[in-house]
C-alpha cells in the first residue's frame, strides 16, 4: 500500500513530545513490512539543525530521506514555521496556529498532487493535521486523484483538541454551515480534532484502553458522545518502541552493557547511578526512578503526598524532569530534607535519563491517565520494573507478572504498591523472575506496524 503520514513533529527533525517518536518510528517499521510510505511535515526553523541532507525541490518544498527510502517533505513557509518554537513560546500557544496549521493541511493535500503519489491511505496526526480529511471531502471530492483516499486519524492525547474563537472560521475556508453541532462546532468555539473525527473514515489511538476510555466523561474531554457514536471505526494500537534506541545491551549512555541472557551488569549500573546522584551506594537499598513531566497528569499530585513517607523508608528515589513550579517547590524542599534519599534533577538529561532506566530496580509512572505511555516500555527492556496506575497503556502493558499496579487513584493505594514492591525486592528469586519476564516483553514497532497494516487493509476496502 502507499501511505501519506502527515504529522506536526518527526524525529528526528523536531520534536516536543511523544508524537515524533511515534511518526519517526512508525514509517520505518512499515516500509520494513513492504508499504511505499512518504512522511509529510512543516519545515520549521529547526530542520535546518538536522545532519540529514535536505533537498530543494521548490520554492517551499524541500525534502530529506530516513530509513531506506522514506521521503520526509517539508512545507515550508517564513511567516508561519521559520520560529523557534513548534506550537508555541514563554508566552503560551501562537495565537495564529488555526492559520499556520489549516494552511498546512491544504498545502499537504496539493503536494500529493505534486508529486503524484496517489495514497492508499493518510494516516494523520492529532488536532494540527484534522483538517486534512475535513477538506479532503468538502474541497477535493470532485477530483479523481483524490477520490479513493482513505484517511486514518490518530488520537494521541485527547485533551490537546486545537480549540479556537469561532470568529477565525472564516480563515479555514469552510462553508458556514460546518461550524455547527455536526460540524466543527464546540460549545460556541471551533474543534479542529472534532472535525478530523467526524470526517476520517477511521479512527484509532494509541493503546486499546485508553480507546476505551475516551469514550466516557472522565477522559473524553467533552468529545466522548461523539467518539461513542463513531466506536464502530475507533481501535487502540499500542505504541511501539524503538529498540535500536533502548537497548541495554547497546546503549553508550550507560556505563556496562547488560542483556536478558546476561543481567549482571545492571548491578553495576545502579551502582553507577548511585554515584552519579550522590547517593549512597549499596546494592542493596532500592532506587526508584523516574523520568517524566512534573504534572499533574503524571500523577505528581498523589505522589508530593507521600514523599514525606518515601523519605523515611529504606529506599531511593531518583527524579528527572520539569514541569509545574509547584511541584519542582515541594520536591526540591523534600531532596533537601533527604539528601540521601532523594536525588531531584530539574533539568532534561538524555544521558541520566538512560542511566535512571538502566541502574534503577523500579520506575515509578503513577501517571492519573496515560493513552500510551512510553517509560514503562522503557524501563520493561532494561529490567526496572514498572509501578503504575491501572489507566490506559499503563493497563494494557503492565501485570502482575512484570510489574505493580494500583487501580484506585489516591496517595494511599500508591504508598501500599510501593511498600508492597519494596517488599518483594527483598526475595531475590521472585525479584529475578520478575526483571526475567519484564525484559522478555516484546513492545517492537513490527508488532505495532503490523496492526496498522491491517487497520490500513480495512480502510482501503470500506
Amino acid at each position: 500500500m502507499k501511505i501519506a503520514m502527515m504529522a506536526s513533529e518527526v524525529l528526528p527533525f523536531a520534536k516536543t513530545g511523544g508524537l515524533a517518536d511515534v511518526a519517526g518510528s512508525l514509517p520505518l517499521a512499515l516500509e520494513y513490512s513492504g508499504q511505499e510510505v512518504i512522511i509529510i511535515m512543516p519545515g520549521y526553523k529547526c530542520i535546518g539543525e538536522t545532519r540529514l541532507k535536505i533537498n530543494k525541490i521548490t520554492e517551499d518544498i524541500s525534502f530529506s530521506v530516513i530509513g531506506k527510502n522514506i521521503k520526509v517533505y517539508f512545507i515550508e513557509n517564513k511567516l508561519y514555521f521559520n520560529r523557534d518554537g513548534l506550537y508555541g513560546d514563554k508566552f503560551g500557544d501562537y495565537p495564529d496556529n488555526l492559520e499556520r496549521f489549516s494552511y498546512f493541511c491544504r498545502r499537504a493535500i496539493g503536494l500529493l498532487k505534486e508529486i503524484n503519489f496517489n495514497a492508499d491511505i493518510l494516516h494523520l496526526h492529532d488536532w494540527q493535521n484534522s483538517l486534512v480529511p475535513v477538506y479532503l471531502k468538502e474541497k477535493y471530492s470532485g477530483s479523481a486523484f483524490y477520490k479513493k483516499m482513505k484517511c486514518i486519524l490518530t488520537i494521541h492525547n485527547i485533551g490537546y483538541q486545537g480549540i479556537f474563537d469561532k470568529k477565525e472560521f472564516p480563515k479555514l475556508g469552510l462553508k458556514n454551515e460546518l461550524f455547527d453541532i455536526n460540524g466543527l462546532e464546540f460549545y460556541g468555539k471551533i474543534n479542529l480534532l472534532k472535525g478530523g473525527i467526524i470526517f476520517s473514515d477511521f479512527i484509532n489511538t494509541v493503546s486499546p484502553t485508553y480507546a476505551k476510555e475516551i469514550q466516557e466523561k472522565e477522559f473524553g474531554f467533552g468529545l466522548e458522545g461523539l467518539l461513542k457514536e463513531r466506536k464502530s471505526v475507533l481501535s487502540g494500537i499500542l505504541n511501539g518502541l524503538d529498540y535500536s534506541v533502548w537497548d541495554p545491551g547497546s546503549d553508550k549512555f550507560i556505563l556496562h552493557n547488560f542483556t536478558c541472557e546476561n543481567p549482571e551488569n545492571k548491578a553495576l549500573d545502579k551502582e553507577d547511578l548511585q554515584r552519579t546522584c550522590g547517593l549512597p551506594v549499596n546494592r542493596g537499598i532500592p532506587v526508584l526512578g523516574i523520568v517524566s513531566r512534573l504534572a499533574e497528569q503524571k500523577g505528581f499530585d498523589i505522589l508530593v503526598e507521600i514523599i514525606d513517607k518515601l523519605g523515611k523508608m529504606n529506599l531511593q528515589l531518583v527524579i528527572l524532569g520539569t514541569g509545574d513550579l509547584k511541584y519542582h517547590q515541594i520536591l526540591k524542599k523534600m531532596s533537601d530534607k533527604y539528601p540521601g534519599c532523594i536525588s531531584l534533577n530539574l533539568r532534561f538529561d538524555e544521558s541520566l535519563a538512560h542511566k535512571i532506566y538502566a541502574g534503577s530496580d523500579m520506575f515509578l509512572m503513577p501517571s492519573k491517565y496515560e493513552p500510551c505511555g512510553l517509560g514503562q516500555l522503557i524501563s520493561l527492556h532494561y529490567g526496572t520494573i514498572p509501578l503504575v496506575f491501572k489507566t490506559g497503556g499503563l493497563s494494557d502493558t503492565i501485570n502482575s507478572k512484570n510489574g505493580f499496579l494500583f487501580s484506585e487513584y489516591s496517595k494511599d493505594k500508591l504508598l501500599k504498591m510501593v511498600v508492597k514492591a519494596v517488599s518483594v525486592f527483598k526475595d531475590k528469586a521472585e525479584w529475578e523472575s520478575l526483571v526475567k519476564n519484564a525484559m522478555k516483553c516484546n513492545f517492537s514497532w513490527m508488532v505495532s506496524a503490523d496492526k496498522y497494516i491491517k487497520l490500513y487493509a480495512k480502510a482501503k476496502a470500506s
